[in-house]
């Protein structure tokens, strides 16, 4: 059994045609152990780079995960346990979906298919969905990265690549969104995002693969309305695509697909943006593959995938925001994607 007060865990998602999710127990040094691998009764679309941040989330109760299945429309819920997951069951969402946020209970699925985002809340015996709570996104051709909540739980917001826009919906205290409201993106191909405790959202933007182009910007988010603050903070790497925000909303640290660079900025109280260190972490300099990751709850820990290679990286991080590396755990498939950290 896992003594959540000393070490935690941390999940992924095979994306296969059989997918399922595979648990690692953390311990106190960060390391690793592989605990096996649970099916989710779904399946994955078997395409190496899973285009999405949030394909597996723990609810923040943590009695909960949460995992998007691509080809078969569907998201699974297990219960949480010390020494692994009980799948719950599936429950269909729509097409392709790609992206699952959660608070307090009510859940919000983003899917690529016919772009929307369908609401759910969490029961005992699975997903039930919210009447009134289907909503489209701003375009069919948005192309959607990433759904999150807002943290007092008022707004969703939505990245769109194709129409180069961050989206918001009101949430109404039924659980049901409202209308979309399309905001400019401050650069090209907004991906993924993170959102501090105060609503300062950290934005990327992969500009379309363009080498040594990649970004990331803020906003402030005040109801449905999105602010830009700092537009397009490069960091000379190459494809930013997924984020994170330390537990203190100091640091928002990225993961470059392209080159295998974790970079850290730092956030400023007025929602600034400035670059500290490009390469703050580093798998293999110039090798693509990394992509997902996620801070634990205690925010000591960084882990993210490097599918390319099939395995987990990891990393240590100081108060000061700085990566030392604790390892690196293979075995994965190159689909692998979405990663949970706790």
């Amino acid at each position: 059994m896992i003594d959540r007060a000393t070490a935690g865990a941390v999940y992924v998602q095979t994306n296969e045609a059989d997918n399922a999710v595979i648990a690692f127990v953390r311990a106190v040094d960060g390391g690793l152990t592989n605990l096996g691998s649970h099916a989710t009764g779904g399946a994955g679309d078997s395409v190496a780079h899973l285009t999405s941040q949030g394909s597996v989330v723990l609810t923040g109760d943590g009695r909960h995960l949460l995992v998007t299945n691509a080809a078969s429309d569907d998201v699974s819920l297990f219960g949480v346990r010390d020494d692994g997951l009980d799948l719950i069951g599936t429950t269909k969402t729509g097409g392709a979906p790609k992206s699952v946020a959660e608070r307090d209970g009510l859940v919000f699925v983003l899917n690529a298919g016919k772009p929307s985002i369908t609401g759910f809340r969490i029961t005992d015996t699975g997903l039930t969905p919210v009447v009134g709570a289907d909503q489209p996104l701003s375009a069919a051709n948005a192309d959607p990265a990433q759904v999150g909540f807002t943290p007092d739980g008022s707004t969703l917001i939505v990245t769109e690549r194709g129409t180069d826009s961050i989206v918001s919906y009101a949430v109404g205290m039924d659980g049901t969104p409202g209308m979309p409201q399309a905001h400019p993106s401050s650069g090209p191909t907004p991906y993924g995002f993170a959102i501090t405790s105060g609503g300062t959202l950290i934005v990327t933007e992969a500009f379309r693969a363009q080498k040594g182009a990649a970004a990331a910007s803020s906003y402030t988010v005040r109801g449905i309305d999105v602010t830009p603050v700092t537009p397009s903070v490069g960091n000379g790497r190459s494809e930013i695509c997924w984020a994170v925000i330390s537990r203190d909303d100091r640091y928002a640290f990225t993961t470059n697909f392209a080159d295998g660079a974790v970079s850290r900025y730092a956030i400023g109280t007025d929602g600034s943006l400035t670059l500290e260190d490009a390469t703050a972490g580093i798998t293999v300099d110039g090798r693509p593959g990394l992509r997902d990751e996620d801070l634990t709850a205690d925010g000591a820990f960084l882990y993210a995938i490097d599918a390319d290679a099939g395995s987990i990286a990891g990393w240590s991080v100081s108060m000061d925001g700085k990566l030392s590396p604790v390892g690196s755990w293979g075995g994965l498939p190159v689909t692998v994607a979405g990663l949970a950290a706790v």
